[in-house]
């Protein structure tokens, strides 16, 4: 069969993007330099990287022979590749639900946006902040929503223990300070 007659896979971000699913009926929570960041790169995608590589590939095009044309082969791959990341980005802004975790000042109990540190039974503290799904970067100590260590520190109040079941078994953490401020 003609290479021209087959479909890539360019299907929703169910595909494309595993470790950004989010659960089903759950909502999209971000704070707002999250979102920021979504659209700053869709915005940069959109208006500056995508225009460019339509250049280059109209300007690959008019070079002739396009089946061993590496610019005009590579720009329309990338160019896949950006309208794929834009679809995904529009679909994230547009179910995204702004939470800032500066409102909650006077809070007591762990909820999206927290700046948790807790002890576990070793004595060692760790800092998480819980932030949305698209904002998760673990090394940065700031962890998704529907993470289990989330999950496991929702709702909890500073002295609480909990037991969070990993699958080298059980550690105890004990909540040390709760903070809610703008996460930068």
């Amino acid at each position: 069969m003609s290479k021209a007659f087959t479909r890539e896979d360019d299907s929703d971000d169910e595909a494309l993007e595993p470790a950004l699913q989010l659960p089903v009926g759950l909502k999209n929570y971000i704070t707002p330099q999250g979102y920021r960041a979504l659209q700053v790169e869709l915005d940069h995608l959109w208006k500056v990287e995508r225009p460019a590589l339509v250049k280059t590939i109209t300007w690959a095009a008019s070079n002739g022979d396009r089946s061993e044309n590496g610019d005009y082969i590579y720009g329309k791959k990338r160019l896949r590749e950006i309208d794929r990341r834009v679809r995904f980005l529009r679909k994230r802004v547009e179910l995204a639900e702004v939470v800032d975790p500066a409102q909650r000042k006077d809070c007591d109990q762990v909820f999206f946006g927290a700046t948790v540190t807790v002890c576990d039974a070793d004595g060692c503290e760790n800092t998480y902040s819980i932030v949305g799904v698209d904002e998760a970067d673990v090394s940065g100590g700031r962890i998704s929503w529907v993470s289990p260590l989330a999950r496991t520190l929702l709702k909890l109040r500073e002295g609480d223990v909990a037991q969070l079941h990993t699958p080298t078994g059980v550690n105890e953490l004990e909540v040390i300070r709760i903070v809610y401020c703008g996460l930068d």
